[in-house]
């Protein structure tokens, strides 16, 4: 399987609360819902098809609650792209609390998670998709476990919130392997992993 992350980040590298205002307000965060407040109907196209073309999915506990609590309510899965992709493929969720999943075809890896990733990713074919989950995502790239990483980069600044990336953490150096833009201004850029990031040294003076 190719272990591929989607995260919808605002400019300033803000996942919190992206879907709605009530969705995460922890650490008083009264900014949700940028995300949809876009109003680009080809992200949905968009992310209707990578789920439609996703074998399966890995996701955090709390994306994993969020989605079972929207898309697995979906009384006819078949009517929506996304539930449907959802109800029919394996979900596989990262969590060390959670012990009775009621959301049908849900598998989790509660023991050793890398472990548990690298036989998924040896052992099965197509995408294994993650999709929000930011705490996963750091972890799994600190692992050296993707192999994909799309960003659809919203152009709004939300201003406070969880960012993708903290403002001390490990670094990496990138691949950009797909880029396009939507009408409504939203970047979808595909990366892959490429190690460390090179740093220049001192450079001597021009007049020198």
């Amino acid at each position: 399987m190719r272990l591929t992350t989607s995260t919808h980040v605002s400019l300033d590298g803000v996942m919190q609360g992206m879907g709605g205002s009530g969705e995460d307000t922890r650490g008083g965060f009264t900014r949700g819902g940028w995300a949809l407040g876009s109003g680009d109907p080809a992200v949905g196209d968009l992310v209707a098809a990578e789920y439609g073309a996703a074998a399966a999915f890995l996701l955090g506990r709390r994306t994993y609650e969020n989605f079972a609590g929207y898309w697995g309510a979906f009384a006819d899965p078949g009517s929506h792209p996304i539930a449907a992709a959802l109800h029919d493929r394996p979900k596989y969720v990262a969590s060390t609390t959670l012990t009775d999943p009621a959301w049908t075809g849900t598998t989790v890896l509660a023991g050793d998670l890398a472990t548990a990733v690298g036989r998924l990713r040896a052992e099965s074919d197509g995408d294994l998709l993650v999709p929000g989950s930011g705490v996963l995502v750091r972890w799994l790239l600190a692992q050296g476990l993707v192999d994909r990483m799309t960003l659809l980069v919203y152009p709004v600044v939300v201003g406070q919130g969880t960012r993708l990336f903290p403002q001390d953490g490990p670094d990496l150096r990138l691949t950009l392997v797909a880029s396009r833009t939507t009408p409504g201004g939203v970047t979808v850029q595909t990366y892959e992993p490429a190690g460390r990031p090179e740093y220049a040294g001192s450079a001597p003076h021009p007049d020198a």
